[in-house]
């Protein structure tokens, strides 16, 4: 796979090293020679990068390449595109890619493979293809350049082009009967699926691509192995079985942790909160008020909810953005002190002494007994009666679709990018369904489009303030996630990710 003229291909490899990680020579390889199997709770249903995913994303990287390599902190490096610009009101972004890289058959990656690529990509019914709604056009220029012409400026679109929206498969595989890139995938990138020694569902191990363009990563093989409990990842990492994975739950971060062969690296990821959608109180009038807002996140007592529930593994927020982004400002960590006397008079001063009843969805794996008692208590102390309405999975259609619920206890992932946090949580969508907005977010927006986020800081932070007075959201606190491994390898944990890139392994 991946073939390509050595000499001037590796030179021309060692240019962009700073995107990959190393360089090799013209006879050798660079890192170790050893295996790696990574634990996932991740399920994907296809290899097909039109069906990708971000929690899935290394199960792609590994046999895909992207367009821009997203890097652990969240900078973007070249990858099969070594250069990108914009035009002077960012309406138009235009692309140099490679030209030294080839598919499997032979047919080159060229601008006419990218433009397929991301046409059939914003067509299609995966997860992410609306990142790509922006894009009203792609002009192929020559081999190596063309231009993305967007209806609107989009912060985000190096983001998404270093995401699922950036895997570049082989076209020659597009509109087969079977699908065979669901099960069989053909790009760029660094391994080859083993299909013989594969198990779709259970276990997907890659080999290493001999003749691939870029530096090599340090594995021979990789191998996924999914599990659907953390507890069976943990007796795996403990027994040698598995090298590395994610935990995210509190009592078997607790467990691994004082195992002295066992590396750990902690991270803040998701925040659990409260969306409030229905901000103009179509159906609970109550929270078009923003003092009744700003009531129930006086009411929550974060400290003793991360203390109980989460045996204090996180951090106390009140604001959506991520540390890592432009907008983040510490202080509005701590802008509500649980104050309930403050609740009850703010309610008062809205007109609902007496308090209201709040109906919420509860899907039981998000929202567990504990935290659903917590709730109804700390709201309850201010009046307001929680009536929790425990829903399956499979009846999500009644809050995305039938829109039967006011707001809902969400984990969020927190993103690197500002504008993806805005896509997902401001603008109109799943995290704002009723399409609320005012004067301030609609004053602040287009400025922060237009430009990047950190000539837009000023304003992200504005519309981050705003965001917390005004209480769109009551969010309870940032949850720390554990990458742990066996003690053979380390791990990189990816900014605005909560696994990491494929890229962020390495012997330790």
């Amino acid at each position: 796979m991946k073939k390509i003229t050595r000499g001037t291909a590796l030179l021309a490899a060692c240019v962009t090293a700073t995107a990959l990680a190393g360089c090799a020579d013209s006879g050798g390889e660079t890192g170790a020679s050893a295996n790696l199997t990574i634990a996932t709770l991740t399920l994907p249903q296809s290899l097909d990068p039109a069906d990708a995913t971000g929690s899935a994303l290394p199960f792609f990287q590994a046999v895909y390449d992207t367009l821009v390599k997203r890097e652990a902190d969240g900078s973007f490096n070249p990858m099969l595109a070594t250069k990108w610009e914009y035009n002077s009101d960012r309406t138009e972004l235009t692309l140099t890619l490679r030209g030294d890289v080839k598919f499997d058959d032979g047919s080159p990656f060229d601008a006419a493979a990218v433009k397929a690529n991301m046409e059939r990509f914003a067509k299609g019914t995966g997860a992410s293809a609306k990142t790509l709604q922006d894009v009203e056009s792609i002009e192929v220029v020559d081999k190596t350049h063309l231009t993305l012409n967007l209806a609107q400026p989009n912060p985000a679109m190096l983001h998404y082009l270093s995401d699922a929206a950036g895997l570049m498969a082989n076209p020659a595989g597009f509109g087969k009967s079977g699908d065979p890139l669901k099960t069989r995938p053909d790009g760029t990138g660094p391994y080859d699926l083993d299909p013989g020694r594969t198990a779709i569902g259970t276990k997907w191990v890659y080999k290493r691509a001999p003749d691939y363009w870029g530096a090599r990563l340090p594995y021979n093989e990789v191998t996924f192995r999914y599990f659907n409990n953390e507890t069976a990842i943990v007796n795996g990492i403990k027994t040698g079985q598995i090298n590395a994975a994610l935990l995210q739950a509190a009592d078997q971060q607790l467990r691994i942790e004082s195992d002295p062969k066992v590396e750990a690296t902690k991270q803040e990821f998701d925040f659990q909160g409260l969306l409030l959608f229905d901000r103009d109180g179509k159906i609970t009038p109550a929270l078009g008020d923003p003092r009744v807002r700003q009531a129930l996140n006086h009411a929550i007592d974060r400290k003793t909810m991360l203390d109980k529930l989460r045996q204090g593994r996180g951090e106390l927020t009140d604001q959506v953005f991520g540390t890592q982004t432009a907008a983040y400002d510490k202080r509005l960590d701590t802008y509500y002190a649980h104050d309930q006397a403050k609740a009850r008079d703010l309610l008062e001063q809205a007109g609902y002494a007496d308090g209201f009843t709040l109906k919420l969805p509860r899907i039981t794996a998000i929202v567990p007994d504990a935290l659903a008692a917590s709730l109804k208590t700390d709201l309850g102390a201010i009046g307001v009666e929680v009536v929790w309405d425990v829903i399956d999975p499979s009846q999500v259609k009644r809050i995305y679709t039938e829109r039967e619920y006011s707001a809902m206890v969400m984990n969020v992932g927190q993103s690197s990018n500002d504008w993806v946090t805005i896509g997902g949580l401001v603008l109109p969508g799943i995290g704002n369904m009723f399409g609320t907005t005012d004067a301030t977010v609609q004053k602040l927006l287009p400025k922060i489009q237009a430009t990047s986020a950190d000539k837009a800081q000023a304003d992200l932070r504005a519309l981050n303030e705003h965001l917390v007075e005004d209480a769109w959201f009551v969010p309870f606190y940032r949850m720390s996630y554990l990458h742990v491994s066996d003690g053979s390898v380390k791990i990189k944990p990816q900014a605005g990710m909560a696994v990491p890139s494929i890229y962020n392994y390495a012997p330790a």
